[in-house]
């Protein structure tokens, strides 16, 4: 089955926008996957990235033993442990997502730390790798009910912790039942104090204080962990499942992020397209409206999948084992692995459906693996030469891609031509080559030059603007006027006041001002 011509075109166009925001997913991707990349540490307890090893992995705690008559009180301390090593990874994913780099850790897993008798996580450590004082937190799943764990932290066994005003952190289904619980606590110590003292019973009244004070120093030193009773307790009977729960979570709201800048990139491409057609008369008002809206929606989806698949293969792969695994986790190749899964999934879809036949089927595959492997490369490209966050790298994928394919296609169809003699077919084979080697030595050669201009244009901004900016700090309007005027002649321009006796003598000629 023939495709026709303005299809086909319109596939090549989707395609080229996909590869587009497969490398404006870079951010995102990287962000995220670092993120998941901490629930993996924390369910196999090895960081193959840092070679640390950690004393307890989500995977470890659930072997723990459990003595059959004491199952429920081992499995709650068990939890607790699970609980610990969830909360960290948590924080340290949340750290990375927001582009910091982790620095939580259990207490256990700093050395000459290990049982701190205070504190179970910190939040920083110094550059000896000591906790930052402050920074630490001890973490408690006591009790049935938050009434429960209020009266356990409040006995005597607690003490220490009240002592050194340590912040506690609780399951995060008890933390408002632990609040309430505390404040009805303090209001009803505060009467009795009052009726005492007034009863002349000041002994008794201070020993209610000093309770009083308890309370509410616990009550401010509490702080909700991201965990709950029932996550902890999961966490410790199937921990693959409380894991993969967590990477799908982040992998999620990586889709979602990621889904908001495809939809605004696919969406403006499409207007412009739609724009076009519509002047050119090709489409009419209500169909161009109804493209925008379907290429909007299009893009949003594959924006997300890039997301979430992007992500996860990110995380996968930066704890791999594999040195070179982890080095291309680095890359944004996680991104486009998702995208040209998706795009090869369109043709394997149409194949199945009888809508293309096998030879077009291989064709199709063909042209869109090469153009994302090439859509990858310029992406770099287009990035050095627009160093401007996401810019450069949709730019520089989307031509990759276009290129790629143009190219691809000319040599295809060259290459499967029946009639071609195997001497036509060799040289043509040569000649492509041959070409292969002159793009190289051109693409060494753009690179060599955008690399030297972005240097001689960097040098030259920055000189200026430091000394536009020393001259705005003493008011020296002529200096001003003539680091500005390096800028125009830089780029061949010819300025029209040298100092602001000429501007003023310019601005009250009839002489035009060219801006």
């Amino acid at each position: 089955m023939k495709k026709k011509p303005e299809d086909e075109k319109e596939e090549a166009v989707d395609a080229a926008v996909n590869a587009g925001l497969a490398g404006a997913a870079s951010d995102v991707v990287s962000r995220f996957g670092s993120g998941i990349k901490e629930h993996i540490v924390a369910y196999g307890g090895v960081d193959n990235e840092t070679g640390q090893v950690l004393k307890r992995g989500l995977k470890q705690i659930s072997e723990y033993k459990v003595n059959p008559e004491y199952r429920d009180s081992n499995l709650k301390q068990q939890a607790g442990f699970a609980a610990e090593t969830k909360e960290v990874a948590r924080r340290r994913a949340e750290e990375a997502i927001s582009g910091k780099k982790p620095t939580t850790v259990r207490t256990d897993d700093i050395p000459g730390h290990v049982n701190d008798q205070l504190f179970d996580i910190t939040c920083e450590v110094d550059a000896n790798g000591n906790p930052v004082p402050g920074s630490s937190m001890q973490m408690k799943f006591v009790g049935a009910t938050p009434k429960d764990a209020v009266s356990a932290m409040l006995g005597k066994d607690y003490q220490k912790y009240i002592d050194n005003n340590c912040k506690m952190l609780v399951p995060s289904d008890y933390f408002d039942g632990m609040k309430e619980e505390l404040s009805g606590r303090i209001d009803d110590l505060k009467k009795q104090i009052e009726y005492l003292k007034e009863h002349g019973k000041a002994d008794v009244a201070a020993q209610k204080q000093a309770l009083l004070d308890k309370c509410e120093k616990l009550r401010d030193n509490l702080e909700k962990s991201s965990v709950s009773n029932a996550e902890a307790m999961e966490a410790r009977t199937d921990p693959l499942l409380s894991t993969a729960k967590d990477i799908v979570r982040v992998a999620h709201r990586a889709g979602v992020e990621q889904a908001k800048m495809g939809a605004a990139i696919g969406g403006g491409v499409s207007i412009v397209r739609n724009a076009v057609a519509y002047f050119n008369g090709k489409k009419d008002g209500k169909e161009a409206v109804v493209s925008v809206a379907k290429d909007t929606a299009g893009a949003a989806a594959v924006s997300y999948a890039t997301g979430f698949a992007g992500s996860a293969i990110k995380g996968v792969a930066q704890n791999s084992a594999s040195e070179y695994v982890r080095t291309l986790s680095k890359t944004n190749l996680p991104a486009y692995i998702a995208t040209t899964a998706l795009e090869t999934g369109k043709t394997l879809t149409k194949y199945f459906k009888g809508d293309i036949d096998g030879a077009q089927c291989l064709e199709e595959l063909g042209e869109k693996g090469y153009g994302m492997v090439n859509s990858a490369m310029y992406a770099a490209i287009g990035q050095l030469a627009i160093p401007i966050p996401i810019v450069g790298a949709l730019a520089g994928s989307m031509i990759g891609y276009a290129l790629s394919s143009a190219s691809y296609k000319i040599l295809t169809d060259s290459l499967k031509a029946a009639k071609i003699a195997r001497e036509r077919r060799i040289a043509i084979e040569k000649e492509c080559a041959e070409s292969i080697k002159m793009l190289k030595e051109y693409r060494q050669q753009l690179e060599d030059g955008i690399n030297k201009y972005l240097k001689e244009k960097r040098e030259l901004f920055d000189a200026t603007f430091l000394e536009i900016k020393s001259t705005l700090q003493i008011g020296d309007v002529d200096g001003y006027i003539a680091a500005t005027n390096k800028i125009t002649r830089a780029f061949g321009g010819k300025p029209q006041f040298s100092n602001m006796a000429e501007f003023e003598t310019l601005m009250a000629s009839d002489e035009k001002v060219i801006l």
